[in-house]
């Protein structure tokens, strides 16, 4: 049976908090029925060219799915993501990280943004039909 092409997801997250979260949303790409697959493109050491890095990584992926935490509001690197994504016309997708608890919107987003359950179907949704 052919695997269908994987989407590339670009996954945006506070390192300092949620990095637990996005060990996760990578340990479901890995799934073999996934659509999806999650390169561990993280910017993880702050640098002159950070940045630039970020926007080829983000360039190369079909869409960017933020993970939204308590902290992610005061989490710089995702709010420039957010903006590079959205400069390079990249779909961003809010993901709620936490499901005990309010989480955070990631400053730049809209308050008519939806940040959607972490589901399974909502994964496929976000991905499906970008490859």
């Amino acid at each position: 049976m052919p695997s269908r092409p994987s989407t590339r997801v670009f996954v945006s997250f506070d390192y300092n908090h949620d990095l637990d979260l996005k060990t996760l949303l990578v340990g479901q790409s890995r799934h073999p029925r996934s659509p999806f697959s999650v390169h561990d493109w993280s910017v993880k050491q702050s640098s002159r060219g950070w940045k630039t890095d970020a926007r080829s990584r983000i360039r190369r992926s079909a869409c960017l799915i933020a993970i939204c935490g308590y902290y992610t509001d005061q989490a710089v690197g995702v709010t420039a993501e957010i903006a590079i994504a959205r400069d390079e016309a990249t779909p961003v997708y809010l993901l709620r990280g936490r499901k005990a608890g309010r989480v955070s919107r990631p400053k730049g987003t809209s308050i008519f943004t939806t940040i959607h359950p972490w589901t399974w179907d909502n994964l496929l949704a976000m991905t499906i039909g970008r490859a």
